[in-house]
């Protein structure tokens, strides 16, 4: 089938509402061949209207993501420094997609009032710390892997930022060499479930649309936001070596005694946390 196939011909940028032009394709989940088309503006990418979704979320982590607790572990660290450095730590927060439930439980043994949210995947870790649909006023929502995964991502976002002022997230930025599907390893076309991705300037015009300003890392880290945050200070703060030093100057009292008591009226007795 071409790449002109009149599957698109109606359809515009999802970010910017530009022009599309076929970017390429690649074998889904090892027996779809799937058209991308990119901005002519932004350079969005996206796929054609994703009709093999049911299949592709049959589980919600697909066998390819063997760094799923690695990637938890750093992005605790991380998000750690970040609210400490620009947002107040004493307050609420979500993280939306939050998968199996790790990231939250990681949040909450650091001290942190983490809830999570996820529509797609059953909370396994930290259970009793739901968020309820309708809940808002959170200081900070994060999504880590989850941009990359939305059909439409305007809607999807305006719904993270109701919920909160300042979203941090991470999506892999498109490479200035441009690849193309199947000659870059984000597009896990094995997985089929990465069907929006960001360049910069993409990822900017989509904060722009709610009034907010865009800093990052330029490579996966961003960060959704109306506060007046300097770029490289916000690089700096992510820093592997720098997060360490300053998560360990600022250590806050880890919520799993409380969090026991809450889910079981019980006292835990001889934690030392």
């Amino acid at each position: 089938m071409s790449l002109t196939s009149p599957a698109l011909v109606n359809e515009r940028c999802k970010i910017c509402d530009s022009a599309l032009s076929p970017f390429g394709s690649g074998r889904v989940l090892g027996r779809h061949e799937v058209r991308y088309y990119r901005c002519e503006t932004c350079g969005f990418v996206q796929t054609e209207p994703p009709y093999w979704l049911d299949e592709a979320y049959e589980r919600a982590l697909i066998p390819a993501d063997v760094g799923v607790a690695q990637r938890n572990i750093e992005l605790a660290a991380v998000t750690q420094a970040v609210i400490q450095h620009f947002f107040r730590a004493d307050r609420r927060f979500l993280d939306y997609g939050g998968g199996y439930g790790l990231f939250v439980r990681l949040m909450r043994d650091r001290g942190f009032d983490f809830r999570w949210h996820d529509r797609y995947a059953p909370n396994l870790l930290s259970r009793g710390f739901d968020a309820a649909g309708d809940t808002d006023g959170f200081e900070l929502v994060t999504a880590f892997e989850v941009l990359e995964h939305l059909v439409d991502p305007v809607p999807e976002v305006a719904e993270m930022l109701r919920r909160g002022d300042s979203l941090l997230c991470t999506t892999r930025l498109l490479p200035s060499t441009s690849p193309k599907p199947g000659e870059w390893w984000y597009y896990a076309l094995s997985g089929g479930q990465h069907v929006s991705l960001f360049t910069f300037d993409a990822l900017r015009r989509l904060a722009a649309r709610f009034g907010r300003g865009l800093v990052s890392d330029g490579v996966s880290i961003h960060l959704i936001t109306t506060q007046r945050v300097a770029e490289w200070l916000f690089r700096l703060v992510i820093r592997r070596r720098v997060t360490g030093l300053l998560n360990r100057l600022r250590r806050r009292q880890s919520l799993i005694s409380s969090d026991f008591e809450t889910l079981t009226g019980e006292r835990l007795i001889g934690n030392r946390e």
